[in-house]
């Protein structure tokens, strides 16, 4: 059938109504509906809060570059939870695999001399945020495939070690914190080494680092993985039917562990760029909630590479807005937040209604010619 004929008979069924696309499109109006209701309950109309985020997001090249530094944050978060969800797990962990993914770069990046090549500095605090957040995951997939535990549950639980283990870390002297010099030193590490600082794209008056290239590469290359290899087969059979999987010869188990300990690697890097990117430390609450908007992003993109990357980006604009919000509409930056919220609630809604399935009509029946036995010859 031609397309526009699809398209039409599609339309008349009503399939429109359970297309991906326009449920996100529908998410985020409702979504953006809230946030200017709360906003109008601070005291800020529709068009001063509009301006406060278009003055965030694009007002200046400083704007700019922390949007593009946030989106790429989101793109790796995002990035790994496709992986697990395409092996038929959601981790909800990005927040505490980021955290231990900072604090392994941290360790290496105050410990690395200056005089390291550039290069040589950030890979290794990279390649320790990653190795840092696989096995944080990897707990939870451990506890899935040997002990039949809810990854949901225990991904979301170890978000919680993970953020006071971050306390810890910048609070006690013999860890990570900076010395203590006067009763007003800031509990935080010490500034990472130069060689492990992230380059910038060298933008004018910009702050955007290397970061949303190398999210872009990342991106691209788990679509083509996901797509147009074995690997991204065995994920997507073990996502579909575990059982038919096994049946023809694929480990489910093991797929399924190194699917999470993926994410959990992408979260890990998205917490390494954090700190090795300005201002250089690792403090309470520098993963600023970045896990969630992630989650957000991947349930949103539903497994296309192509959308993580574009509502990444629109998050990733959003949140740095958020903070003008705040400062030139006197709107809490926490609305950001709550829309962010409201958009999860409403995925997590129409995710049966877009995936439910539909009555399949009977055949209509056909006349057919009689088929009948061919005459026995006679003599």
């Amino acid at each position: 059938m031609p397309t526009a004929g699809l398209l039409r008979t599609k339309l008349r069924q009503g399939d429109w109504a359970h297309s991906p696309l326009v449920v996100a499109v529908v998410a985020l109006v409702i979504a953006a509906g809230i946030g200017l209701l709360l906003a109008a309950g601070a005291g800020a109309g529709p068009a001063e809060v509009i301006d406060a985020l278009i003055q965030g997001t694009f007002g200046s090249p400083f704007a700019v570059g922390t949007s593009l530094n946030n989106a790429a944050i989101i793109m790796f978060i995002a990035a790994g939870f496709t992986v697990a969800y395409r092996a038929g797990l959601v981790n909800v962990g990005g927040e505490g695999q980021i955290c231990l993914g900072g604090i392994a770069a941290t360790a290496v990046g105050v410990t690395i001399p200056d005089a390291m090549p550039l290069f040589l500095g950030v890979t290794l605090a990279l390649v320790a945020a990653v190795l840092a957040g696989a096995s944080w995951a990897a707990i939870a997939g451990w506890l899935y495939v040997r002990r039949g535990t809810s990854e949901i549950i225990t991904t979301l639980l170890l978000n919680f070690v993970g953020l006071a283990l971050v306390v810890l870390m910048v609070q006690e002297p013999s860890l990570l914190r900076q010395p203590m010099t006067s009763s007003e030193t800031l509990p935080q590490s010490e500034s990472l080494s130069e060689a492990s600082h992230l380059p910038l794209l060298g933008l004018t008056k910009s702050p955007a680092t290397v970061a949303i290239v190398i999210a872009l590469l990342a991106i691209t290359a788990v679509g083509v993985i996901l797509r147009h290899s074995a690997i991204g087969l065995r994920l997507r059979s073990v996502g579909l039917s575990p059982t038919a999987s096994a049946r023809l010869g694929v480990t489910v188990d093991r797929v399924r562990f190194l699917g999470l300990s993926t994410a959990g690697g992408f979260s890990g890097l998205a917490g390494g760029i954090l700190v090795t990117s300005a201002p250089f430390v690792l403090a309470e609450g520098f993963s600023s909630g970045f896990g969630f908007t992630g989650l957000v992003v991947g349930l949103l993109a539903r497994g296309s590479m192509t959308a993580v990357a574009g509502v990444s980006l629109f998050l990733g604009f959003l949140v740095a807005g958020g903070i003008n919000l705040q400062l030139a509409a006197g709107v809490p930056s926490s609305t950001v937040t709550v829309v962010q919220s409201v958009l999860i609630i409403l995925i997590a809604g129409a995710a049966l209604w877009t995936t439910r399935s539909r009555p399949v009509a009977p055949p209509e029946a056909t006349s057919a010619p009689a088929i009948t036995a061919p005459a026995k010859a006679t003599s």
